[in-house]
């Protein structure tokens, strides 16, 4: 396990779950950054898995994201502590912003401000999309990589599967059809 301050985790956590907008994949998109690539306390293959097996717990997603990683990096105190700074101080103001709603949705400019941070979520869920596929591509799996991804599209968007489906779907299709990297 890495000598990490749980001060520094819990700070990495509350930084990016107070910060960061558009749901969770943008959120672990953010970690990514965070955690992999500016300080090295988890590697690309970690990451790969506890985004992976966060998927497909039921639940939030970013909450499965938060307790492995702060249990890898930290323990049991990191994992409690991760996913406390991801989901209290968000919940607190959610509350808060909800309440003001009322008010809000009669005015413009405050609509618009909503409509911008659609899209701008949007982006940061393509941005996180492409994070995950890139190391795929770049090792060789393109044509793998591309057709699970494409069918995984079609089958969420155009036969409505649930995501646990897709998952173990393309986790099968993955099993089965391995690169000569993968041997």
């Amino acid at each position: 396990m890495l000598r990490v301050s749980l001060n520094r985790l819990t700070w990495v956590f509350l930084r990016v779950g107070n910060l960061t907008f558009g749901g969770g994949d943008p959120s672990m998109a953010a970690l990514q950054s965070e955690l992999v690539h500016a300080r090295g306390w988890l590697d690309q293959e970690q990451y790969a898995l506890i985004y992976g097996l966060a998927r497909i717990t039921p639940g939030t997603n970013v909450v499965a994201f938060s307790a492995a990683a702060g249990w890898i990096i930290c323990g049991w105190a990191g994992a409690l502590l991760a996913v406390f700074a991801m989901t209290v101080p968000p919940a607190i103001i959610v509350v808060l912003l909800t309440s003001g709603y009322e008010a809000w949705n009669s005015n413009a400019l405050a609509m618009a401000a909503i409509g911008g941070t659609l899209a701008a979520a949007t982006g940061m869920m393509a941005t996180s999309a492409w994070q995950l596929l890139a190391p795929q591509i770049r090792r060789g799996r393109l044509l793998r990589t591309v057709v699970i991804f494409l069918t995984a599209l079609v089958a969420s968007l155009r036969f409505s599967m649930s995501p646990i489906t897709v998952l173990g779907l393309a986790a099968l299709v993955g099993l089965f059809w391995r690169e000569p990297s993968d041997q």
